[in-house]
């Protein structure tokens, strides 16, 4: 099975393809495809995946999946949230993930509370107007420690610091950061969605 991916997001794509594919399930960026990026206006993930998820589906007449995640930080009443991927610009900064952990981490100099959790939403289509869309969620609690560790990963992962492990994410192989992370449980349970409700018919 073709499904879009309603992103260009390298990251997502391999760590998306890695867990879906017992499935059978190819993934396309929807940047192969010519599809441009959807607008991006709500204020929950869920709305923005199915959002983007429609766009996709819409543009290509393919089956479509889309990921919105980010992160939320307990200190700043659960944002950036939906607006992690351009946090770092209401600072004068560029948009990208270095910058984005720069920015986090000056705006918790001297924060004593250091909670946060990475947030990941899926949502699956089979067509842009499928009326029962499959939706995943998973949430990763962590702390932000005072620098940045770890090579591996991407976007914030190097701030986020897992207490039972004694490493941040980006500290951890790839194989263990999708056993864990917000993104890997979204998918694990898109995969049983998928199997129940999609696979048992066909």
């Amino acid at each position: 099975m073709k499904l879009v991916l309603a992103s260009g997001n390298p990251g997502k794509l391999a760590e998306l393809q890695a867990t879906l594919a017992p499935l059978g399930v190819v993934l396309i960026p929807q940047s192969d495809l010519g599809v441009p990026e959807a607008p991006e206006p709500h204020c929950t993930f869920l709305e923005n995946a199915l959002a983007k998820a429609r766009h996709a589906a819409q543009h290509t007449g393919l089956p479509a999946i889309a990921d919105d995640a980010g992160l939320c930080v307990e200190a700043f009443g659960g944002l950036p949230g939906v607006d992690t991927a351009h946090y770092a610009t209401q600072f004068g900064y560029a948009k990208g993930d270095a910058s984005n952990v720069r920015a986090l981490l000056e705006q918790l100099d001297g924060v004593a509370d250091r909670r946060a959790a990475l947030v990941s939403t899926l949502v699956a289509l089979r067509s842009a107007t499928d009326p029962q869309p499959l939706v995943a969620t998973g949430r990763l609690s962590g702390v932000i420690p005072l620098e940045p560790k770890g090579s591996g990963g991407f976007g914030f992962d190097p701030v986020m610091y897992l207490p039972e492990r004694g490493l941040t994410l980006a500290e951890l192989s790839a194989a263990d950061k999708n056993e864990v992370s917000h993104r890997g449980q979204a998918s694990r349970q898109m995969v049983d969605l998928m199997r129940a409700q999609w696979l048992s018919l066909s």
